[in-house]
């Protein structure tokens, strides 16, 4: 009984001064923090909850009591009483059956198979010969095609395409391979520009009325 007195005491002095910490709380909040009210109350609440339940769990938990029968419940044997228990005999363990192995049966010995001979591809002994595409003598219609809309194709090279007999996009587009390496061959000061800039897929666009986004260009000036 004297104990539960001891902690309501301790409990009400505790949040006594909790509310004490709390009004000075909502006296600050308003005099130095300039806080309204509502505000005040608030922390002024935080602060006596927080603290009450602090101070309580700090100084008013009961503490647990000794168990002092824990040294005394251990009986102490005298000499006498020991040499009067019976040893304890360990009881015999039977030997294990020894198993006998079971037979390992050799794994049957698989032939490796033969490896299969590689076919050998046929090595193309020349590259493909070079072929100059069929030109014209003069523009159809004394009308040639623009073949500065092909990407790669500027003012002398396309003179100098004209003057190997090359005035429409159908021409260019229906270069070979052997053709596109002639050409590539004989552009003078140019030689590759036909494979490097791909003017044939760029022709066969062309050709058949459509537009590139470097044609575009062409047409709106940004090029030449």
């Amino acid at each position: 009984m004297t104990d539960e007195n001891e902690t309501m005491k301790c409990t009400f002095w505790c949040w006594g001064l909790a509310a004490l910490a709390a009004l000075l709380t909502v006296i600050l909040c308003l005099v130095i923090g300039g806080m309204g009210w509502i505000a005040s109350l608030f922390f002024a609440i935080v602060v006596f909850v927080v603290l009450g339940f602090l101070l309580s769990w700090l100084f008013c938990r009961p503490l647990a009591p000794l168990n002092g029968q824990g040294a005394n419940s251990v009986e102490h044997t005298t000499p006498s009483q020991t040499s009067q228990q019976s040893p304890v005999q360990p009881a015999a363990v039977a030997p294990a059956p020894e198993t006998q192995p079971a037979p390992v049966e050799a794994a049957p010995v698989v032939a490796p198979a033969a490896a299969a001979p590689v076919a050998e591809e046929p090595v193309s002994a020349e590259p493909t010969a070079a072929a100059q595409p069929t030109g014209l003598d003069a523009a159809r219609n004394g009308q040639a095609d623009d073949l500065k809309r092909i990407k790669g194709v500027g003012p002398k090279l396309e003179q100098l395409l004209n003057s190997l007999g090359f005035f429409h996009f159908d021409q260019i587009a229906a270069w070979t391979a052997s053709e596109i390496a002639w050409v590539d061959e004989n552009l003078k000061g140019f030689k590759g520009r036909v494979s490097r800039d791909n003017w044939v897929d760029q022709a066969k666009t062309l050709a058949a009325g459509g537009d590139t986004e470097f044609s575009k260009r062409v047409d709106d000036g940004d090029v030449y």
